[in-house]
């Protein structure tokens, strides 16, 4: 996996924020070097948030995100700022955009305490020095000490702007989604179902990072679908040291697989690799209590063309019914429409989150607590229906 295909998901997010017209879009383009987004003397040109993957050294793969005017007015105004917030959501870093010929303002201010109040970390850049006078600028100087001053137009301070972005990279300890589990040379099998709903001529995102982080350890991947399963289980002269299977294949794998050989699911294992593990575990005891018209949301981060059995919409439902055998009002919602009220919901199952960054899924888990509402996701809920939670936990929940 080259650097430009790195995963939305493990780039550090990037967000621009301002007000209209203090040249958030001009100073996008002018870091990247690139005519990324529209840029207008007009106020509240960007309507939308606007998102580019790219790699900016020294910082490596990032996600940068062109955000609307924070100021902006009206009925759409109000649409466009709750954009805003949500992009909040998801920022790893900020760079707060002031207009060096006006300073700052309490819109700018209001941004600094959202950033502060989301744990965010955040730079103040003062942008069009190209038209700020001098003794101005100084005046500035003197109330935010460590802001940097650049030029959109010009070009100046772009390259120290970026320095500064380098050095505020978030500190994260080494992460992998299995690779600690097992031992170079440990052969691991992979079952990867290939029916109607999975991708045409390609392995979907968790597999794709599995195979990555196994070979990376020196383990030996193999990779089947269940239908032939027993087959290669009997091929192989030891027992491998651990199967992970797609979760919609559990029960059939369960089946197959003995006992004394560690079995879990991709799903599994992206929320022990996101963080949510506990919270997932914990929350998928709710489904032993649903009743008789309860609601419960069906969550994917990412959107995608439904299948005819598609998992969240179709499998996910007919195995609750099944399992609770209670009438439950099934609800879903994907990309950035995640709901903020939960409260009507009697359980929220996420998918695993692989499009997603760890500062959102984690916000997420944590809204879904704040309000009461238990949260957990595709893999485990399915374990726990199947019966084989426990099974499927065993070796990788530490």
């Amino acid at each position: 996996m080259g650097l430009n295909d790195t995963p939305s998901g493990e780039r550090i997010h990037i967000g621009f924020f301002g007000r209209r017209n203090a040249g958030k879009s001009s100073l996008l383009n002018a870091v990247t070097g690139q005519e990324l987004a529209v840029v207008s003397e007009t106020e509240g040109t960007t309507t939308d948030p606007v998102y580019k993957a790219m790699e900016l050294l020294p910082l490596g793969p990032v996600m940068l995100i062109d955000t609307p005017g924070f100021d902006d007015e009206g009925t759409l105004g109000e649409q466009r700022v709750k954009k805003t917030r949500q992009v909040l959501e998801k920022t790893d870093i900020a760079v707060l955009v002031a207009d060096a010929s006006v300073g700052r303002t309490a819109c700018d201010e209001e941004l600094t305490a959202l950033f502060k109040e989301h744990d965010i970390p955040y730079m103040v850049v003062f942008n069009k020095t190209d038209v700020t006078a001098e003794k101005e600028k100084k005046q500035a100087d003197n109330k935010i000490a460590d802001a940097i001053y650049v030029s959109a137009k010009t070009g100046e301070g772009v390259q120290a702007l970026k320095e500064k972005l380098a050095a505020m990279r978030p500190d994260q300890e080494e992460r992998h989604l299995a690779a600690d589990l097992v031992k170079p040379l440990d052969t691991v099998v992979l079952v990867v179902p290939i029916d109607s709903a999975a991708p045409k001529g390609r392995l979907i995102l968790p597999q794709q990072q599995a195979i990555r982080d196994l070979l990376e350890a020196g383990a030996i991947v193999m990779v089947t679908r269940e239908s032939e399963l027993s087959q290669t289980l009997g091929k192989l002269k030891e027992k491998p040291a651990f199967v992970i299977t797609d979760s919609q294949a559990f029960e059939e794998v369960a089946a197959i697989v003995p006992a004394d050989i560690p079995l879990t699911s991709f799903s599994i294992l992206m929320a022990r690799y996101k963080g949510f593990l506990d919270i997932a575990v914990e929350g998928v005891k709710a489904i032993d209590g649903l009743k008789d018209g309860d609601r419960v949301l069906i969550a994917e981060g990412c959107t995608h063309h439904r299948q005819c059995d598609d998992i969240g919409t179709v499998k996910i439902p007919r195995f609750l019914k099944k399992y609770t055998g209670k009438e439950l009002v099934i609800e879903t919602a994907s990309g950035t429409g995640f709901p903020e009220d939960l409260t009507p919901y009697a359980l929220v199952i996420h998918c695993g989150g692989c499009m997603l960054n760890e500062r959102e899924v984690l916000r997420r888990m944590r809204f879904a607590g704040r309000q009461g509402v238990p949260v957990t996701n595709y893999g485990i809920a399915i374990a726990q229906m199947k019966g084989i939670l426990g099974r499927s936990i065993e070796h990788v929940h530490i």
